[in-house]
């Protein structure tokens, strides 16, 4: 019994370092224009430090699970709590852009460190018959941590000063350290090769990518230089797909990708999570720059997407298995795009009911299609290629979280261009139209739902029927 709580315990340590490591990328989207004016630069360009955090997330991601085989994941563990509250510090004193987004770097790098090797130690030390109840509570975090953020964020701005967003990560992060130094052991894997060529490429590649498409979500007057940046990611992306594929031992493996059910979640899945993560970027946007409400009103709105997102969780399995994942996937799909489509029809004059009902609806839809991407991830995924699969699946869902931040900057920059205002005063018309490019890159993933059989991942869907 004394084991079992001390593996509860862990776990609940875990669930509380990652529910810091999400609502670190949540709660400063109703702070955003209050920081920005403080920096002297328009709201919008401060994607670049939401989208900088979970950049650094997902570069450093494959590399957490080899450094705790090597060095032990209390260490690791340890070290990233310590650089996680040290780039809180950094955030918290920065007095413009660039330091700012440096020290979101910096903190990202904690969080990737953190999160990763923390569930490791949960996963292989957590008895099978106690698993299910594990991994409820490191999910729970993710569903919440959405929900509190953008509320907390603007309270917190508004209410004391938004860099006390970053500072209060400080008792929080001491007393994870302390509960680790207590609760995780320090014992070594069996380190494999690591692939320093594919770390680099993918991380430059990465990298440069997002530089560029945040250059030009800032309208420069010269495409050169971004084009220049997102070209060059494009062709290391390139290049570390080539080696991943040829090299004795890859950073990770790429064969999941030819299992159907996992490259729908892959292909057709990234452009669902990208649009549902520019949605919390553009929202809490439209509401404050276009509407006029306060960080603590829009969040207080936005709060009802995430109501939503919780809402449908008891659902999902009923309906899975009742309709099967082609047809969930193919339906949803539109529903997502659909729910874009009526935010984009808000205006100042919208009854708040009426935004409420279709936030709650918007977050529905997208709490049934990430359970239902997450499901099917591996449903056909043989054992021994579990460990890489998992792998590729965490670094393409934190690449779209990014992505998905950078790709609403884009959408809202490409709007102004249209209509000719500017990015520092966009209309509500603009929103609109970002609204409507969502829904279009949504529509995308019918592409490869479609291809589905129609028993897609039926395996599963039986044994969770019988059970």
């Amino acid at each position: 019994m004394q084991r079992l709580d001390r593996q509860t315990a862990t776990a609940l340590l875990v669930a509380a370092t990652l529910f810091m490591e999400v609502l670190d990328s949540t709660i400063i989207t109703t702070a955003l224009p209050i920081i920005a004016k403080d920096f002297g630069v328009a709201a919008a360009h401060l994607s670049v430090g939401i989208s900088a955090y979970l950049v650094a997330v997902t570069v450093f991601v494959p590399i957490s699970g080899w450094l705790a085989d090597r060095i032990g994941p209390k260490v690791i563990f340890s070290a990233a709590i310590c650089v996680f509250v040290l780039a809180s510090l950094l955030c918290a004193i920065s007095s413009d852009l660039y330091t700012f987004t440096a020290a979101r770097v910096l903190q990202g790098v904690g969080g990737a460190m953190m999160v990763p090797v923390g569930r490791l130690v949960v996963i292989r030390t957590l008895p099978k018959k106690d698993f299910v109840r594990g991994m409820a509570i490191l999910t729970w975090p993710a569903l919440a941590a959405p929900l509190i953020g953008p509320v907390l964020g603007g309270w917190i701005a508004e209410t004391f000063s938004w860099h006390w967003i970053f500072l209060m990560n400080v008792p929080l992060g001491m007393l994870a350290l302390i509960a680790g130094f207590y609760l995780i052991n320090n014992n070594k894997g069996e380190p494999q090769p690591f692939d320093i060529k594919g770390f680099m490429l993918s991380g430059i590649g990465f990298g440069l990518f997002m530089a560029g498409l945040e250059s030009f979500s800032s309208r420069p007057e010269n495409l050169l230089f971004p084009s220049l940046l997102t070209g060059a990611g494009v062709l290391l992306l390139v290049l570390t797909f080539w080696h991943m594929h040829h090299a004795e031992n890859p950073l990770f493996s790429l064969k999941a990708i030819s299992v159907q059910t996992f490259r729908v979640t892959v292909m057709g899945g990234s452009a669902i999570r990208m649009g549902l993560a520019s949605a919390p970027f553009l929202i809490p946007l439209m509401l404050q720059l276009g509407f006029g409400y306060t960080a603590v009103q829009a969040g207080s709105l936005f709060i009802w997407l995430f109501a939503g997102n919780l809402a449908m969780k008891p659902a999902t399995t009923w309906i899975m298995n009742t309709f099967g994942f082609r047809t969930v996937l193919l339906t949803n799909t539109l529903l997502i795009a659909l729910s874009f489509v009526l935010i984009a029809q808000f205006t100042a004059q919208t009854p708040y009911l009426i935004m409420v009902l279709v936030l709650f609806f918007s977050g529905m839809t997208r709490s049934m299609h990430l359970t239902v991407l997450n499901t099917i991830n591996f449903a056909d995924i043989p054992q021994h290629e579990m460990r890489d699969a998992n792998t590729l699946s965490a670094v393409v869902m934190q690449m779209t979280r990014g992505l998905g931040i950078t790709f609403g900057a884009l959408t809202l920059a490409l709007a102004t261009f249209i209509t000719g205002t500017s990015t520092e005063d966009p209309s509500i018309f603009d929103f609109s139209l970002a609204f409507y490019m969502l829904a279009a890159v949504t529509l995308l993933a019918l592409i490869d739902s479609s291809r589905l059989p129609a028993n897609a991942g039926e395996a599963i869907l039986n044994k969770r029927a019988k059970a």
